[in-house]
């Protein structure tokens, strides 16, 4: 299996440092975007197999990530991981792409198990 490459589009350093960290001891590689723009430059310059995005970035926020790299990659697996919880808030991720949603605060675990079920064929 060759390796499999996550983009992780978090600003809050501590806890993308985490789900860095638990990722590669899973056998990932990883690449961190503090905001939306570096997330979508990253998707550009390397093929990733997943995207984990939270919606709260600065400088273009996740929904506007979410919509563009959807439109540019239709079968990337899109993971929202957010603070943002309201049941519309999952609607509308859902609607406008996202494969899954993951509310913070979460298990490790929980994340990992997601990111398992989108790379299966990978």
């Amino acid at each position: 299996m060759s390796k499999v490459l996550i983009l992780i589009a978090e600003d809050e350093e501590r806890l993308a440092a985490f789900v860095e960290k638990g990722l590669k001891k899973s056998g990932f590689e990883t690449i961190v975007a503090a905001d939306g723009v570096q997330a979508l430059q990253a998707i550009e310059q390397q093929p990733v197999d997943l995207l984990l995005l939270d919606l709260g970035l600065p400088i273009m926020d996740g929904w506007a990530v979410l919509q563009e790299t959807r439109a540019q990659n239709p079968d990337l697996p899109i993971i929202v991981v957010t603070a943002m919880s309201d049941e519309r808030d999952r609607q509308r991720v859902l609607q406008l792409g996202a494969n899954d949603y993951l509310p913070k605060p979460f298990k490790f675990i929980d994340l990992l198990a997601k990111v398992k079920l989108y790379l299966e064929d990978v």
